[in-house]
């Protein structure tokens, strides 16, 4: 078995050594070095040319995001970042980075385990199958300006998508392939359901920051919400979320459960939830992402009559939600992301 070589950077010592020993009780894995800041770690990378790199965003000397700035342009290397609760870590996400994982703190032994075997050790696999390099990274432009206008991808010629309903899911990669796809969407898109993998607290920070530099309304979704034109309601980590109608309005119901496909937020989950709710008047998309999250509910929506649409192989950072959905016959139609938000308004366009 050919082992995953990891560098682990981190100015932690407790920290570098307690990932360090996870990795190495990983059968497939193994620690080639470990580095105390960006500089020990910039020389390691060259003499042991590691597979996955774990990176601290908060160090001394240089920061990790300031590092993965200035290291992806010239050595592309899969990095997971550590982060303690702090929206620094889109910024690394937007600098090339991969994914992340929350820094444990104050864990009993029994949950540390269960996070380095459910979070560590499943992003570093990840990571080694995912496409780094230039994916459009790049920090996050501000809010358009009061009165500005933008045509949209495609025009909506003043339809105001009555009683649809759009339903996006995304894992690995999903931060940035997310952006690239709202950012272009505008106030006349239909009430917009959507799950990103992502722990609790990271949710709220995430479509507050998509609220700010985006032209739609994006919140964390909260039990009961409305489900609204021109507005995205994100799930919140740890908690199951599913389309409702009632009274003939759509709202959300946000509960907590068990994990669904492995996952709290499941894709699957809400997907499911849109096929029985909304039925024909829907619309699914499920971008990159590992795993199988979101395939059989994209394909429960296809049956139900709903549209489907799946990002293409080149353009996901990892292709694997997308893959087993378009094996299954989930995703009618593959498409670039930077193509994405124009189909996303051309086949609203085409739904009666």
């Amino acid at each position: 078995m050919k082992q995953i070589k990891v560098l682990v950077v981190d100015d932690s010592v407790m920290f570098r050594q307690m990932i360090s020993q996870a990795v190495d009780l990983a059968p497939d894995m193994t620690v080639v070095a470990m580095a105390a800041d960006p500089f020990q770690a910039r020389d390691m990378i060259l003499r042991f040319e590691p597979d996955v790199m774990t990176l601290d965003v908060e160090m001394p000397k240089m920061s990790g995001i300031e590092f993965l700035r200035k290291l992806m342009p010239q050595y592309p290397l899969p990095t997971i970042m550590l982060s303690s609760l702090n929206s620094a870590v889109f910024d690394a996400l937007a600098a090339g980075a991969v994914d992340f994982v929350n820094k444990p703190q104050n864990m009993r032994p029994e949950e540390l385990n269960k996070w380095v075997d459910e979070e560590l050790l499943v992003k570093i696999r990840a990571a080694v199958t995912a496409k780094v390099g230039d994916r459009g990274g790049r920090p996050l432009p501000g809010k358009l300006p009061a009165g500005r206008t933008v045509p949209l991808p495609t025009s909506a010629n003043g339809r105001e998508y009555k009683n649809k309903i759009l339903a996006i899911g995304a894992s690995t990669g999903g931060t940035e392939a997310i952006y690239n796809v709202v950012k272009d969407l505008h106030g006349d898109i239909p009430g917009t359901v959507m799950v990103q993998h992502m722990p609790p607290g990271f949710t709220k920070m995430y479509a507050d920051r998509l609220d700010t530099q985006c032209e739609v309304c994006v919140k964390e979704a909260q039990d009961g919400d409305l489900v609204e034109r021109g507005k995205i309601l994100l799930a919140p980590g740890d908690f199951q979320m599913r389309l409702v109608k009632t009274g003939g309005v759509y709202r959300v119901e946000v509960k907590p459960g068990d994990k669904v496909s492995g996952h709290r937020p499941s894709v699957d989950v809400l997907f499911d939830s849109v096929a029985r709710v909304a039925g024909s008047n829907a619309l699914g998309v499920i971008l990159t992402g590992m795993g199988a999250d979101g395939a059989k509910g994209l394909l429960a929506m296809r049956k139900r009559g709903a549209k489907t649409l799946g990002q293409d192989e080149k353009t996901c950072v990892v292709y694997g939600m997308p893959k087993v959905a378009f094996d299954i016959g989930a995703v009618e139609r593959q498409v670039p992301l930077d193509k994405m938000a124009g189909t996303i308004y051309s086949v609203l366009n085409s739904m009666p």
